[in-house]
């Protein structure tokens, strides 16, 4: 079994970090719809894992990152007990839970990162195992919450904030800038595009429908 001897500081501390703080977002989440302990620990754990867990399947790891540090699950339910005894304190758990999450993206997107980066994946991939680990564990979170998944919602930098993080630590990286410092910066980019569309509404063109053009002679009516 894979254990944390091997892994750097670095790679320990953006695991723990982003499985806890998505797992307060997850509890969050359970918090709303007043579930039992047991929700908030399901809710938690699954947030917490969701996108680490997707990310490890799709690049064949050989045991999932959770699996062989099983203290990572403890983590996330040190985080569910801490909301499911303190949440109904919090003037808006909504609120909390916007801020929650776009802290968490911005620390999950550099785990992915690093984790690739260290596995030793091209550019693309890289970046796609920043935005899998940041991105699919709220993408579980909402869809099981029935709510509209916050990586979907319109116009929201979602996304977009999380592609923005990696390719920032790719491009310090190839301009030789301290790996350390790339996946800072990562981290303050993608949490500056996240923090932005919420504060101020930065945000994509969105696709708007135009009525289509009426030809003479035809009556639009017809199919």
């Amino acid at each position: 079994m894979i254990s944390e001897v091997g892994l750097s500081e670095v790679q320990i501390f953006l695991d723990y970090a982003s499985v806890f703080i998505f797992a307060l977002t997850g509890a969050l989440v359970a918090s709303r719809g007043q579930l039992d302990i047991v929700g908030f620990i399901f809710f938690a754990v699954l947030t917490a894992v969701g996108g680490g867990t997707v990310r490890d399947l799709l690049l064949g790891r050989e045991v999932i990152f959770w699996v062989a540090r099983p203290n990572l699950i403890l983590a996330a339910v040190a985080a569910a007990l801490i909301v499911f005894l303190t949440a109904h304190r919090l003037e808006s758990r909504y609120r909390t839970l916007l801020w929650l999450d776009a802290l968490a993206l911005a620390v999950a997107v550099p785990a992915g990162v690093d984790f690739a980066i260290g596995a030793g994946y091209g550019a693309i991939i890289v970046a796609m195992a920043g935005v899998i680990t940041a991105s699919a564990g709220g993408l579980m979170r909402d869809v099981i919450s029935n709510e509209v998944p916050l990586v979907l919602k319109q116009g929201e930098l979602y996304l977009t904030a999380a592609f923005g993080g990696a390719i920032t630590v790719l491009a310090l990286d190839r301009l030789g800038f301290p790996h350390g410092w790339g996946l800072i910066a990562c981290g303050a980019v993608t949490f500056g595009l996240r923090a932005g569309s919420m504060v101020w509404g930065w945000q994509l063109p969105v696709y708007k429908r135009r009525a289509p053009k009426v030809q003479p002679g035809v009556d639009p009516r017809d199919p």
